[in-house]
């Protein structure tokens, strides 16, 4: 039987434990699996049925965005330069209670997978309201998803009745479980001061009962301790911990807030991270720590978060950012270097939302997630560590190919 696809004539990154780099690499692709990863001379190119010359270029596992509010991006632009609390009470809930429906919730999750795909993203974790519609576009983009269907104690677009939140969830959940097999559904509490304890617990019951993910921001500003009821002299983190929030299904957005006594928390409850360093320095909330995450062993995964509030779904740009932002906080040139930023973007990415058995690296057996980065541009000449230049240097207009599930979906540059 002949391969199905063969991507050859490119620089290998794997991602997979030891990082390797295979010159001059090739990967073999059957029904959506990567069945064999070496150099393209131990592979009979004659055999494929479709030939993808990378022409040089770098071969690496689609990139990650571990936080999104894909329908956000019709608000790219809407209220910047303004405080969280203003920003959001006074600018976007308004418009979202004015602006969001099934259709243009449809129509802007589109416009943002589209974004992605063309900037070498192939999964993202999202969570907002009408996430069934985002699933719409999700399925019809052709882009891996976590899809979270927002859960709050407000009068919400899709339920306006705060006490039909957690029926809500349930109902998506059930509704979207069997749709994709690119798709897996999760439930995404806003936030602990947007949420009561009874919802907080009420709302991780029902994804531990579909085994699902848990999503929620935590300790995203300073002032946010003081806007959750009951919660005395604990940390966020704990509080959320007393309550049974915490495990390897919890994913924690933004975790800027925390100190050493809550990183140890996290830790041994095997919660994961998803940084947003771009919108968390937008929002001036603060900076996350980090590489204390990192070298605890938490599985840290990086987001763009929504448009509104970062303006774009550019993982490159994120990448980057990540690394400088942690070396002058910490005035120290050698915390986040750039392996450590890759593989936050790759399997520490698909590790925190519990999708590092299927993606995040190229090795025999995982999912066809593939990207490929042309590196023939001046801004990426010389290259003397790809990992240095992928982090530093490159830009997602340079991502020249991306495959989701063996199926390609951009083209020299083009969606397809």
């Amino acid at each position: 039987m002949a391969a199905d696809i063969v991507i050859h004539n490119g620089l290998l990154l794997t991602m997979a434990p030891d990082l390797a780099v295979i010159e001059n690499g090739a990967v073999l692709i059957r029904d959506s699996i990567i069945s064999k990863v070496g150099k393209t001379e131990a592979f009979d190119l004659g055999q494929a049925n479709m030939q993808i010359d990378a022409r040089g270029g770098i071969i690496m596992p689609g990139l990650v965005n571990c936080h999104t509010h894909m329908p956000m991006s019709m608000f790219r632009g809407m209220a910047d330069d303004l405080p969280l609390d203003v920003w959001l009470n006074e600018r976007i809930f308004p418009a979202e209670a004015k602006h969001i429906n099934p259709g243009s919730v449809g129509k802007w999750s589109l416009h943002s997978c589209k974004e992605m795909l063309l900037a070498g993203t192939t999964t993202c974790c999202d969570g907002y309201f009408f996430e069934a519609a985002a699933v719409g576009a999700m399925v019809e983009s052709g882009i891996r998803a976590v899809a979270g269907q927002g859960v709050i104690d407000f009068p919400a677009p899709g339920v306006p009745d705060p006490g039909q939140n957690i029926r809500a969830a349930q109902e998506f959940v059930n509704r979207i479980k069997n749709l994709s097999d690119r798709i897996t559904p999760s439930i995404f509490c806003h936030s602990p001061y947007t949420c009561s304890k009874k919802t907080l617990v009420a709302a991780k019951q029902a994804a531990e009962d579909a085994g699902i993910l848990f999503q929620i921001h935590v300790a995203e500003t300073k002032k946010e301790a003081q806007m959750i009821k009951g919660l005395k002299n604990r940390s966020v983190i704990s509080y959320l911990a007393d309550l049974g929030l915490l495990n390897e299904k919890t994913l924690l957005v933004h975790s800027v807030w925390i100190t050493d006594a809550d990183i140890e928390i996290i830790q041994k409850r095997a919660a994961r991270v998803a940084h947003c360093p771009e919108s968390n320095m937008k929002l001036a909330s603060g900076i996350a720590p980090v590489p204390r995450m990192v070298d605890a062993g938490i599985a840290v995964g990086l987001g763009t978060d929504g448009c509104a509030s970062n303006n774009d779904h550019d993982l490159f740009s994120e990448m980057d950012m990540a690394a400088k932002l942690h070396k002058v906080a910490c005035m120290d040139p050698c915390v986040m270097d750039a392996r450590t930023c890759l593989k936050m973007a790759t399997i520490e990415g698909a590790r925190a939302i519990g999708l590092d058995r299927k993606i995040g690296s190229i090795e025999r057996g995982k999912k066809a997630d593939i990207i490929i980065v042309d590196v023939n541009k001046p801004h990426m000449v010389p290259m003397y560590d790809p990992f240095s230049s992928l982090v530093y240097s490159a830009k997602s207009s340079d991502v020249s190919w991306v495959m989701v599930d063996g199926i390609v979906r951009v083209r020299d540059g083009n969606l397809v």
